[in-house]
């Protein structure tokens, strides 16, 4: 029913290498596991999956069918198209098989929140009860533990106690066999009875983690809900800028989906927020936006919410006018979804609204109303505030009835009703309404009592705010703390993980390497090499297909000289060196690595008659020195065979193979002029000074990225030493031992940027990794555009740069990071397919030496995590910024790189750095930030 993030990326995984059946059904499962995470993706994958079908009809796909008519189902229900989803579900119904229950729970789940939404409570939780049937009967525990707690969970709006005496011993939310969807689904339904009961501290924690389980299961339109139910939690406790902080979130997540009921839940919990903070012009135009966003769901909970709230804005304004419209609007609308609180409180509005609009019959009318509703459904709470509004009536008009003193005998009548009630507290705005009345008729005793009373009541009430603002206080810590703490050890072993696999991959692939050149350079007989390269290529690359063609004694063309495919030898072939259609002789036309990928539409160019048409194509020149000695090619039937370690892998073996067979040559040329010693050992230097250069070359190989042209991780701890011993070398210069410390001088200083691409990935899941590549090369040639020839630009791993600013000043760098910054934003990534991207970037820096007073007191690579520090706070407040922090006068030396990593707020308080930043309200980290750099090898992960 609902997947986990990692279980997708496993099935992403899978799809490339499947085909036929296995292909079909993986590709159902993914349109469905991304009908919220990913609507266009999951109709893109739906289409892929029904031309399938189409194409290749089978007994038993009817399932299959069904399954894409609800993922379009439920795209329809998330942008407010009722009617067409419900079509789509019914219709979905009619083609699962009998025996397809799990199929029919997931159908009759759709069916239910699309009734939900047009307000028919009734039907939705009779689809609901459906929808757990099912589920039943298919034995499947994840099914029936939501269906039964989303069950619970509308039954709470209704009757919270009836729903508590149904449902409560039905859960056990800490049973370890709980699947997080499901366990979600019972956190929500506690944590809604607890905020019900006004325990939000308690509520919260649950929410939050409910909410966390909705992201990870691919429950998009949960999540928005849920934070903005948290937001709402917090508002009752008084933290609002805590509740803020989770109606943007909720907001944020809802904006990108265009589902009308996620953005306008969002803005219209956004506004009621701001209305108590008596924002009443924001929290208008917010609700406006609200309404008219949720008008296609006029129906649903959420719309009949967003009434009331711009009813209590309206009276908060004094317009009584408009005040009654929304009540009267939220009355119809609680009658229709059965749901007693929106008709009490309905009500009630409207007296207040005709009262203020002199209209005292009416309201008398309306709130009489509010009571018996609210006394024939015995809600104390409700009938103590109809109570208040009638006492108020009679106070603001003095109306004739009854015939004593009306409003005194409301108020005593709330008095009473609330004595019965377990730890209620009287408003103390009440209690003065009583004392007052006790004073018009004389009796100044009881009057003086009730005003101790009504004095009491505010002294507990503040208790009680002030109680629950450090309850949110708490709750808020906890909850971060929580999640930094979850978050950094998952990211600490994600990178651990990949980086033991990296040097694991790396150490294998160098030592394997190193042994084959030896063996393939030792060989002097042309017949050897070709056997020694067949055998090392297929144990290295996916290759059907291997030949090796070499440049015949005229010039002029290609003769095949060694040609192996599916263990078979290949046919003798010559091609013309200027042939415009063959990729080997277009290699060495070029002297540049050809690849070409062909997709199952595609025809193999050229191909040999007899030969296998191969997908994958790579061809690489054979080189010695300046001279070209023919090609290598290697073939796959698999599609994207052949990536960057495979490329650089038989960049390699082409480079032994050439001089190899090089060296073959030589050797018989050797041995055919033995009379000339001379002009024998002329030549032999020459190929050892040939081979040299080609050692050379692979070392070259080695410290550049093969992607960007750019240098590496190894270049950069090969050289950084120096530079730093030069930049502490002219800060012990004697002729300026009297410098301030802050002072910077031309020439002394290093400054390091972190450089990031802000969201990456979306590029790779969306646009491929040849976009992502695309992306990542434009890059390096914007940041050549800012810095100078002689700094270091390093690709540091993944979208992550490393840039080391030599000899310059340290007050420049935010200029440069300001720099970088603009190059990205404000120029578009061309793909190679056309498509113009907007991306940003993040930059963190910092200067060596890190206090100029004791410059050898930190080390470069300290230095460098501070500057992803200053990465770390961008990328956390927003991305596209750059931030640093510098040394002032104040630092304290001992102990200052610890401080800064895991107490920078206080290192800032203390006045021992100072923060500069493009941000306008930096996010500072709230505790401590470890995170492995990998210096000495491996990749980060920002």
């Amino acid at each position: 029913m609902f997947a986990l993030d990692e279980e997708l990326a496993v099935w992403e995984a899978q799809l490339a290498h499947l085909q036929g059946a296995a292909r079909l059904d993986l590709l159902v499962t993914l349109a469905w596991h991304y009908r919220q995470r990913d609507p266009a993706r999951a109709r893109g994958i739906a289409l892929e999956a029904g031309a399938l079908v189409a194409a290749w009809p089978a007994p038993g796909r009817g399932g299959s069918n069904a399954r894409l008519l609800l993922v379009e189902g439920e795209a329809q229900w998330l942008f407010g198209e009722l009617d067409a989803a419900a079509a789509l579900a019914d219709q979905a119904m009619g083609m699962f098989e009998a025996d397809d229950a799990a199929g029919r729970a997931d159908a009759y789940w759709l069916r239910a929140w699309i009734d939900i939404d047009r307000g028919n409570s009734a039907a939705g939780d009779q689809a609901l009860a459906d929808a757990a049937g099912a589920a039943r009967r298919a034995g499947d525990n994840v099914r029936i533990d939501v269906c039964d707690a989303a069950s619970a969970l509308l039954q709470v709006f209704r009757d919270v106690h009836a729903a508590k005496a149904r449902w409560d011993q039905r859960f056990d939310a800490a049973a370890a066999s709980l699947h997080p969807a499901a366990r979600g689904w019972i956190d929500d339904y506690v944590g809604t009875c607890a905020i019900q009961a006004s325990e939000f501290g308690g509520a919260i924690p649950l929410l939050i983690r409910s909410f966390e389980a909705s992201m990870v299961t691919g429950q998009v339109r949960r999540s928005v809900n849920l934070a903005t139910n948290i937001g709402n939690g917090f508002t009752m406790l008084g933290a609002h800028h805590a509740a803020l902080e989770w109606m943007q979130r909720g907001l944020d997540l809802a904006r990108p989906t265009g589902w009308p009921l996620c953005v306008g839940l969002g803005l219209m919990q956004t506004a009621e927020t701001l209305r108590q903070l008596g924002q009443r012009p924001a929290a208008r135009q917010l609700l406006h936006q609200a309404l008219a966003t949720m008008a296609p769901l006029a129906g649903s909970r959420a719309y009949a919410v967003a009434l009331e709230y711009q009813g209590d804005l309206a009276l908060d304004g004094a317009d009584y006018d408009a005040a009654l419209d929304s009540f009267a609007c939220l009355e119809v609308r609680g009658e229709a979804l059965g749901q007693v609180d929106f008709q009490s409180s309905a009500r009630r509005g409207q007296a207040h609204a005709l009262s203020h609009l002199n209209r005292p019959r009416e309201a008398l009318a309306m709130a009489e109303s509010a009571l018996a509703l609210a006394r024939e459904r015995g809600d104390a709470y409700s009938q103590i505030a109809a109570l208040e509004v009638l006492a108020d009536l009679h106070t603001r008009h003095r109306l004739l009835e009854p015939a004593e003193n009306a409003a005194l005998h409301y108020l005593q009548q709330a008095m009473a009703l609330a004595a019965t009630i377990d730890g209620y507290t009287m408003p103390g705005e009440l209690l003065d309404a009583l004392a007052r009345q006790y004073a018009g008729i004389g009796d100044f005793a009881e009057a003086y009592q009730v005003a101790l009373r009504a004095g009491a009541a505010r002294q507990k009430i503040y208790s009680t705010d002030a109680t629950n603002r450090a309850v949110a206080m708490q709750v808020q810590h906890q909850t971060e703390r929580a999640h930094t703490e979850g978050e950094h050890h998952r990211q600490l072993a994600a990178a651990e993980a990949r980086r033991a696999e990296a040097l694991q991959q790396i150490s294998a692939t160098l030592e394997h390497l190193s042994a084959i050149g030896q063996e393939i350079t030792a060989h002097l007989d042309a017949k050897a090499v070709f056997r020694a390269l067949d055998r090392h290529v297929h144990g290295l690359l996916d290759a059907t297909h291997f030949s090796v063609f070499l440049i015949d004694a005229d010039s002029n063309s290609l003769r095949c000289a060694f040609g192996i495919e599916a263990g078979k030898v290949l046919p003798a072939t010559c091609l013309a060196l200027s042939d415009p259609h063959a990729n080997s002789a277009r290699c060495v036309r070029e002297r540049r690595e050809i690849l070409v990928e062909l997709d199952a539409e595609s025809c193999t160019p050229n191909l040999i008659p007899g030969t296998l048409p191969t997908m994958s194509l790579l061809f690489a020149p054979l080189l010695v020195g300046e001279r070209v000695l023919g090609a290598m090619t290697v073939q796959s039937l698999q599609r994207g065979a052949y990536g960057e370690r495979e490329r650089l892998i038989f960049r390699t073996l082409c480079a032994y193979g050439a001089i190899a067979l090089d060296n073959a040559s030589a050797y018989r040329q050797v041995a055919a002029t033995l009379r000339t010693l001379s002009a024998t050992q002329a030549q032999l230097l020459e190929k050892n000074v040939e081979l040299e250069q080609a050692y050379q070359a692979l070392e070259e190989v080695s410290l550049t990225d093969q992607l960007t042209g750019l240098r590496n991780r190894r270049f950069f701890l090969q050289h950084v030493d120096a530079d730093v011993g030069m930049s502490l070398r002219r800060y012990d210069d004697p002729l300026h031992p009297g410098r301030a410390q802050h002072e910077s001088v031309p020439g002394k200083d290093l400054v390091f940027f972190m450089v990031d691409l802000d969201h990456f990935k979306e590029v790779n899941d969306r646009y491929g990794h040849a976009g992502g590549d695309a992306v990542l090369i434009q890059m390096q040639e914007r940041l050549r555009e800012v810095f100078r020839e002689s700094d270091y630009l390093i690709r540091w791993g993944g979208e992550e740069f490393l840039v080391l600013a030599r000899a310059t000043r340290r007050d420049d760098a935010k200029v440069v990071a300001e720099r970088i910054r603009h190059a990205v934003a404000h120029r578009e990534f061309i793909l190679p397919d056309g498509t113009r991207l907007h991306k940003t970037c993040s930059i963190g820096f910092a200067c060596f030496p890190f206090l100029p007073s004791a410059p050898r007191h930190l080390s470069w690579s300290e230095v460098v995590e501070l500057a992803d520090q200053g990465l770390y706070l961008a990328k956390r407040s927003g991305r596209n910024a750059w931030a640093a922090v510098y040394a002032t006068d104040q630092a304290r030396p001992e102990g200052l790189f610890p401080r800064l990593m895991h107490h920078l707020d206080q290192a800032l308080d203390a006045g021992e750095v100072t923060l500069v930043t493009s941000l306008e309200n930096p996010a500072l980290p709230t505790g401590p930030k470890k995170r492995r750099l990998g210096l000495a090898a491996g990749e980060i992960t920002p």
